[in-house]
């Protein structure tokens, strides 16, 4: 094989592994790399969304809810304190039904609650927890900046 053909062959290859990770249905070179072009913008602006939506969340507090035998281990770490927080939180819980069995508060300079949520009453998961604990909070901030 000359190596007019060698080159050839790789860059048939190449274009064949463009196509298939751009899942490009095209069958000609230019076809294949305006496909590709598109492919790439649409990540760059799944990027910048993604980027968007950290740099929002920097400015909420950390939740992580980890699920356990019976309830949820809820954290929550902010590096501003907000008068009512905590109440807002504990009014989050009781909304999905959880009851408080043990908690752990420090808000000296920051927030930080660690504690333990036993379901009372209907089934619920982490990610609903989650997001009503975000939700009690951007409200308790929202209300703390009018």
């Amino acid at each position: 094989m000359s190596t007019k053909e060698k080159k050839k062959a790789v860059l048939q290859e190449k274009l064949e592994l463009l196509r298939t990770v751009t899942k490009s249905h095209a069958v000609n070179k230019a076809s294949i790399i305006v496909d590709a072009t598109k492919y790439i913008q649409e990540l760059k602006q799944k990027v910048e969304e993604s980027e968007q939506q950290l740099a929002q969340d920097d400015n909420l507090p950390k939740v992580t809810v980890t699920t356990q035998e019976k309830g949820f281990l809820i954290n929550v770490f902010s590096e501003q304190h907000s008068p009512g927080l905590l109440v807002s939180v504990f009014e989050a819980f009781d909304d999905v039904g959880l009851e408080v069995l043990d908690a752990n508060v420090s808000c000296t300079d920051t927030f930080h609650l660690e504690a333990i949520g036993g379901e009372s009453q209907e089934s619920v998961d982490a990610q609903t927890v989650r997001q009503a604990v975000l939700q009690a909070i951007k409200k308790c901030m929202e209300t703390e900046e009018d």
